[in-house]
């Protein structure tokens, strides 16, 4: 089912992601929003500060100075630069 007035919004993957959908659609016209909203992502993502505990806990796997890069990087992250907003 096609809706004329579906807002859509442009991405870019790797070829290898490209791949991935296109064979795992269930029907050959099955779009890729169908593919992506049918996929299930795991809840259980750990957060810096959160791996700073569990290293704590269970004995640390990255030093101190590594988890604090990764909360630095973390800090500074942004989203990237929007190459058409200049257009």
């Amino acid at each position: 089912m096609h809706n004329a007035c579906m807002s859509t919004k442009t991405i870019s993957v790797r070829i290898e992601a490209y791949e991935r959908l296109r064979a795992a659609r269930r029907y050959p016209d099955e779009s890729f929003s169908e593919v992506v909203l049918r996929a299930r992502w795991p809840e259980d993502t750990v957060t810096a500060g959160e791996l700073r505990a569990l290293a704590r806990s269970r004995g640390a796997r990255l030093s101190e100075v590594e988890l604090d890069r990764i909360e630095a990087a973390k800090r500074l992250d942004a989203p990237p630069e929007d190459k058409w907003g200049a257009r």
